[in-house]
């Protein structure tokens, strides 16, 4: 007997999970999660849907060029001395003290790197001065500048993290360095003063291919609330909050809404974005809705406003103003719905939603 090939293991799993997902509730209304069910979804693209006119409902997302990038050769102009931080208070340990010297991560507290003495009972600081260069590049993603950065964080040591000149070879330094005070100093600001000096925004985008959502492939979610739509190509719409599910309802149910798609990360629709902290990531928004006369919507829904709300919506506003400047046929716009207005004023349509719901316009 053959084996499969993984696609046809994957193809023959897909199968499975959708024939005992038949006989869910195909009526259009929200299903809710079920804890006593435990199979997981397939979200697929609807063809076996014939009330459906998928060529109606695909929606073509473009995917442009980035914008934002790290210029690495800028790591070398990093100037220590100029570096803002709040000093740190260089404390006398005894030597029994010198001798406990733990690293923990600045946000777990997890134990992240144990310096070990020599037979003098000295501990090497170029261990330690590499823990911290190593982290810094881990945390921003870095893949070159390590001997760079490793001089730079030597020299903010010696010389700016406790507001004087230390030895960096004497015991007492690392116990130092090894205080939570210092470590979160050091790597939070050089985080922030890289990220200032490599984040480079290329000051325009070009259009360089695009995503067709009959083409996304079928792919398995857990078990969780989800909408049954008339108006999207895929077969579900899952919902990550129930505030979500009230919105996919509410696209359903406007006459002015020609489809819609909720934006799974098999879709692939991201935008880079600059992170309040200065740190590049990834965006993905919640919603793509298709309106008459060649216009797409981008909708940010949020529930509860966190710090990167701004960046990720000025990320949206030029995504589209780029859009629409390649001329693509097309004409984008974008909105962001939070969940308190949009439950104190109820809009009746689409476009009453974006007359009424203006923030970061």
């Amino acid at each position: 007997m053959g084996h499969l090939q993984p696609r046809h293991r994957d193809d023959v799993a897909l199968h499975l999970v959708r024939a005992a997902a038949e006989g869910q509730d195909q009526r259009g209304a929200v299903r809710l999660l079920d804890p006593f069910t435990k199979a997981p979804l397939v979200v697929e693209v609807d063809e076996q849907n014939k009330k459906k006119d998928l060529d109606e409902l695909d929606i073509e997302i473009p995917v442009l060029t980035p914008r934002i990038y790290r210029e690495y050769k800028n790591l070398a102009d990093l100037d220590v001395a100029a570096m803002p931080h709040q000093e740190v208070i260089y404390q006398s340990f005894s030597q029994e003290e010198q001798r406990e010297i733990v690293f923990k991560d600045i946000t777990t507290g997890e134990i992240t790197h144990t310096t070990v003495l020599d037979t003098a009972g000295v501990a090497d600081y170029r261990s330690v001065i590499g823990y911290f260069a190593m982290t810094v590049m881990k945390d921003l993603r870095l893949v070159s500048g390590y001997d760079i950065l490793y001089g730079k964080v030597k020299e903010f040591v010696g010389t700016q993290l406790f507001g004087q000149a230390v030895d960096l070879e004497h015991p007492n330094t690392i116990r130092n360095l090894s205080e939570l005070a210092a470590t979160k100093t050091l790597i939070e600001s050089f985080k922030k003063a890289i990220n200032d000096l490599t984040v480079q925004d290329k000051g325009d985008a070009q259009i360089r291919d695009s995503i067709k959502l009959r083409q996304v492939r079928p792919f398995v979610t857990k078990d969780q609330g989800y909408l049954i739509p008339k108006k999207s190509v895929f077969n579900r719409i899952i919902g990550d909050s129930d505030f979500e599910l009230v919105f996919a309802k509410f696209l359903e149910d406007c006459a002015d809404v020609t489809s819609y798609v909720k934006n799974y990360l098999a879709v692939g629709f991201k935008l880079g974005y600059v992170k309040a902290d200065g740190d590049i990531s990834n965006y993905y928004p919640d919603f793509i809705v298709k309106l008459p006369e060649n216009r797409v919507v981008v909708v940010e829904t949020k529930g509860q406003e966190d710090v990167d709300v701004k960046p990720k919506m000025l990320s949206l506003k030029q995504w589209c103003e780029d859009i629409n400047h390649a001329n693509s046929g097309v004409t984008y716009d974008y909105v962001y719905v939070d969940e308190e207005s949009f439950k104190k004023y109820v809009p009746k349509n689409f476009s009453s939603l974006l007359k009424s719901f203006r923030e970061f316009k």
